[in-house]
């Protein structure tokens, strides 16, 4: 009998293997382990290891992968602070066409753009006062923070710059860095206070 095919099934192990260590989408990545998993219960069913096969493609595979999808999905969040008042009302209609038209808006777009190329999801967090959006950034509540700027604060800078975005997260100050094309914020990274780890 010719078992060349057992080969072949075997040699789809380190294949997606290595397809899974080089995938950047998570998403994917979690396609590629279902399939991993598939082949491996696939394998040991090929060599006679029924109850192996069951256990790899049900705890192996359909629980491992719902489980990450669970994982990525909630940790794959960058949450904003905002001010309440900087929260469009979406009962409104009119005003939110109206609000479509600021600057916020189109900020709160750019940012959305920018978290959903790197596979992020953005989730405005909406605070009472300023001091304690700036406490929820000190303590990690939120990554990134959005404020407009006082009026005494653009009269002093020579930008036009209404908003403050401010981050204490050194890969999103980076990617913001590099892709928020919106013209209407001033990116500042905030290092931790000595004595504190990141």
């Amino acid at each position: 009998m010719n078992d060349s095919y057992v080969y072949i099934i075997i040699a789809l192990l380190p294949l997606s293997a290595l397809m899974l260590m080089v995938q950047v989408n998570p998403y994917h990545a979690l396609v590629i382990r279902g399939i991993l998993g598939a082949v491996a219960a696939l394998v040991y069913a090929v060599l006679g290891a029924a109850d192996v096969a069951l256990t790899e493609a049900l705890v192996g595979t359909m629980l491992a992968i719902t489980l990450s999808a669970v994982a990525v999905r909630s940790s794959l969040v960058m949450r904003l602070g905002i001010l309440e008042d900087g929260l469009p009302n979406v009962e409104d209609e009119s005003k939110t066409e109206r609000e479509q038209d600021c600057p916020f808006a189109h900020l709160i777009a750019d940012l959305r753009a920018s978290a959903n190329k790197h596979h992020l999801r953005l989730e405005l967090v909406p605070y009472a006062d300023p001091q304690s959006l700036q406490r929820a950034l000190i303590e990690k509540e939120v990554h990134v923070t959005c404020v407009q700027r006082s009026p005494h604060q653009e009269s002093e800078s020579e930008d036009v710059q209404p908003y403050q975005t401010t981050t204490r997260v050194r890969r999103l100050y980076e990617i913001l860095q590099t892709e928020l094309s919106s013209p209407t914020t001033r990116l500042t990274y905030m290092t931790a206070p000595s004595g504190e780890k990141h």
